[in-house]
């Protein structure tokens, strides 16, 4: 059976999911969300099983992820999953796309998963390090592993239960979703920026660019902190909340910045 698995990762750990479902599931195309952010029109994946993996924003789902699950038309697709990977509460993301799918397509996910991944927003935690980090990507593996097998024995799973989350993002997606896009007045670059261009490379959505070999950011953020976590000089600071000086950095082993560059 054909699997198409859509994607939008910051800092890796999505990316990872998605990689780690398909390898198990066989005969899988991941696709990235951001690549058709700008193909206008309806999607109509060519296959019998889609998925969408995800990280969690503010208890939802990223803004880029939620209109993109708008434009999705499911009505060829036998079974329909999604997969978000959060720091810490986050199942109330999976209700949200539940909704647009069934609004858009009279249907919702047979399958909707939860996965607790190193958190990477500084401004609200540090990231995890070392041994902290390692156990809980290990143990995220493993749920990968049950979560292809479910998928790929079709077995229906629902979101769950989510009262607290749901409450959560009931106060705070919305504000999240009105101004994420202008975000990017709130972040800085100190003396230590080399110009490599690093956090051009890795904006999935493209939205920095380099004049003088500074960076600029655009209205088109997503608030995916790539930009943040993969500058070699953390030269890159976030003014939100606690800010992001001296509070870590984190991506998941793994990812690459060509990973990154290949969203686009």
């Amino acid at each position: 059976m054909k699997t198409v698995i859509y994607y939008f990762t910051g800092t890796g750990n999505s990316l990872a999911a998605a990689r780690k479902v398909a390898a198990a599931l066989g005969e899988t195309e991941l696709v990235p969300i951001a690549s058709l952010a700008i193909t206008p029109g309806t999607i109509t994946p060519d296959a019998d099983r889609v998925g969408i993996v995800c990280p969690v924003y503010d208890c939802g789902v990223p803004v880029m992820v939620a209109r993109f699950a708008e434009r999705l038309d499911l009505s060829g697709t036998k079974y329909t999953f999604a997969v978000v990977t959060m720091g810490g509460m986050g199942v109330s993301a999976l209700h949200q796309l539940n909704r647009i799918l069934r609004e858009r397509q009279g249907r919702g996910l047979d399958a909707a998963f939860a996965v607790t991944m190193p958190g990477n927003f500084p401004p609200l935690a540090r990231p995890p390090e070392g041994e902290k980090c390692e156990k809980i990507l290990s143990k995220a593996d493993k749920r990968f592993a049950e979560i292809a097998e479910t998928i790929g024995s079709g077995r229906s799973v629902s979101p769950g239960f989510a009262p607290i989350s749901g409450l959560v993002k009931a106060l705070t997606y919305g504000p999240f979703a009105k101004g994420t896009h202008d975000a990017s007045a709130a972040f800085s670059i100190s003396d230590a920026c080399t110009g490599c261009g690093t956090c051009a490379r890795v904006c999935p959505t493209g939205n920095i660019e380099m004049p003088d070999d500074r960076p600029v950011w655009n209205q088109r953020c997503e608030l995916c902190c790539a930009c943040l976590h993969f500058c070699p000089t953390e030269a890159i600071q976030l003014h939100v909340m606690r800010g992001t000086k001296g509070r870590g950095r984190y991506r998941h082993p793994d990812l690459t910045v060509a990973d990154m560059e290949a969203q686009r």
